[in-house]
């Protein structure tokens, strides 16, 4: 019988080399679906300041009873729970949730910015700032609350804004910020815009920097139907994951599957 050439033998090896390969990365990407792209997957942690920073990453400071504080204090389901919709069932695309917030949703209007909104009011409302809870509608109104400490007027005032405030009232609302200066507490917004029906808008929890001022995020965000609020998976950079690393001098904020341009990074 002859003997295979050494050039055949070569070929034959990388044909077997590449089909282990190409079965590995079918295997993990198989696991990767099943076990982490339809659930949270976020490890241990109970709270937003418990979500480990990217390497060489740092926390940047947050003083007691500041927003930023509380925004880290946010508790988390534990993990492998799922993004449930207000009328029930689970929301599609669970890959884009690194971990659920554990804060009920007061209604079926309680979407992308009234998210952004409830979270800033429920930390006014926490600290005893009530003349604070002020939100503008689309009319260009002002939304005053009035109900002192009584937590049913507080939830009923919500719902209002709910139906009153939009992504278009929350852009206008705020005021840009530079990337290079993002702090927690401000909102990634856009309002409807060319080849976009709706706008969307998502809040920045969290911020850590290097020592060369390079500066990561943690976002959550709402959606359309309500869901719970979640904390949004970088998809694109599992090792970076749920942090996204921003560019000062990038022309687009690129989170998850959302892009915003600068001058859409904006506070109150």
């Amino acid at each position: 019988m002859e003997e295979k050439s050494p050039n055949k033998k070569t070929r034959w090896k990388l044909a077997v080399m590449i089909a282990v390969i190409i079965l590995l990365a079918t295997g993990g990407i198989w696991v990767w679906w099943t076990y982490s792209s339809r659930t949270s997957s976020l490890r241990d942690a109970r709270h937003i300041g418990e979500v480990p920073t990217p390497f060489a990453y740092q926390r940047i400071e947050a003083q007691d009873k500041s927003y930023a504080a509380y925004l880290r204090s946010l508790p988390l389901k534990p993990q492998g729970c799922k993004v449930q919709l207000y009328t029930g069932g689970y929301a599609n695309y669970q890959w884009l949730s690194a971990a659920v917030v554990d804060m009920k949703l007061l209604s079926n209007y309680e979407q992308c910015a009234d998210v952004t909104m409830r979270i800033r009011a429920e930390y006014l409302y926490k600290m005893g700032r009530f003349k604070d809870i002020c939100f503008t509608d689309v009319n260009g109104q002002k939304m005053q609350y009035q109900g002192g400490k009584d937590r049913n007027a507080f939830e009923s005032y919500l719902k209002r804004v709910y139906g009153m405030c939009n992504t278009a009232s929350l852009y206008k609302e705020t005021t840009p910020r530079l990337v290079r200066e993002v702090q927690p507490g401000d909102v990634l917004v856009y309002p409807a815009r060319n080849g976009h029906q709706y706008g969307h808008a998502m809040l920045v929890v969290d911020v850590a920097r290097t020592k060369s001022g390079k500066v990561a995020v943690l976002c959550v965000e709402g959606n359309t139907p309500a869901r719970e609020m979640h904390l949004l998976r970088n998809v694109a950079h599992p090792l970076r994951n749920p942090w996204f690393i921003l560019d000062d001098d990038s022309s687009a904020i690129h989170i998850s599957v959302f892009n915003f341009a600068p001058e859409e990074l904006r506070h109150y």
